[in-house]
Formats: C-alpha cells, structure tokens, sequence
C-alpha cells in the first residue's frame, strides 16, 4: 500500500480548466474507458461541449494476455472527420491504451486534429505519446497501480494499490 494521497476532486477541477483552454469551436471530447469516459462525461456537462466514449478493448497489442474484455464501450455520437478530437484518460502511463484507442478512433473517420488530457501522468512511456495538459504527474513505484473511482454521486477518488 502507499502513503501517496491525491485529491481527485482538486485535480478534476484542474483538468476542467486545463481542457477548458485546449477547446476550439469544432471540439468533441472522447472519454477514453473507463475512468476517461467518467471524465469526459462530466466535463461535457460543465463546458458544454459535445462527447463520446471509446474503448481500446479491440486495438490492443496485449489482449492476449489481459483477455477480450467487452468491446462495445464505444460511442460516438457525433461525425470525427475534420473535428478537433480531446482524448481524455484518468491515467497515462507506458501510452499503449492511448495508441489502441488512436487506432480504433481512426476506425471511424478522420479527425482534423487528436490531443490527449489526463487527470494524472505517471511516467513511464513505452511509447512517445504525452498528453497536451496533465492535471497532475506523480512517481509510482513499477508495481503499484492508480485507479480512479467514482461513487454514486460522481465524486471521484484514487484508489493506489
């Protein structure tokens, strides 16, 4: 267990202003699941811009060692041709969700322009993909993992195991 405490209702208001200054007129935030897609769906309400979830259950390299997971956690209620996309993640970490799930927004069409905001970067890139605005950047040890939770209300906390 770890001794690390984040406040993630202070850095969801820290990623609200952070996303609030990457927003252009043509931009659809996409909440990548799950924890991106609890993001993505309350910043939509506070801005009001449009939103959309997607999954990177089909494009990962390492599914056949994590499983098949559900893959119909994406939607996208909106054209992603020629619109500015904001990728939005609770965690960024080795960059391979972020990857997989470029490659299934692409499955879709072709957006204009696609950046990334996370909550929290953790370091630890596998592969040179970093996010446009990070809320927050901490140090785990390799083993430990951060996980972002939701209670009923919306509220947002971390789980560091």
């Amino acid at each position: 267990m770890s001794d690390l405490k984040l406040d993630a209702e202070g850095l969801y208001l820290e990623l609200q202003r952070g996303v609030q200054r990457l927003l252009s007129a043509d931009t659809a935030l996409v909440g990548i699941w799950s924890g991106g897609a609890w993001l993505a769906e309350r910043l939509a309400a506070d801005l009001g811009v449009a939103a959309g979830t997607i999954s990177s259950a089909l494009h990962r390299d390492d599914f056949g060692s994590r499983g098949m997971a559900k893959a119909d956690h994406t939607r996208l209620p909106f054209d992603v041709n020629g619109r500015d996309i904001l990728l939005i993640d609770d965690v960024l970490y080795t960059g391979r969700t972020t990857r997989a799930v470029i490659n299934e927004l692409f499955d879709f069409g072709r957006p204009a322009r696609v950046q990334l905001a996370v909550l929290v970067d953790r370091g630890g890139r596998q592969l040179p993909i970093e996010p446009a605005f990070s809320a927050a950047r901490v140090t785990l040890a390799p083993g430990q993992s951060l996980r972002l939770a939701r209670a009923g209300e919306g509220r947002f906390s971390f789980e560091v195991k």
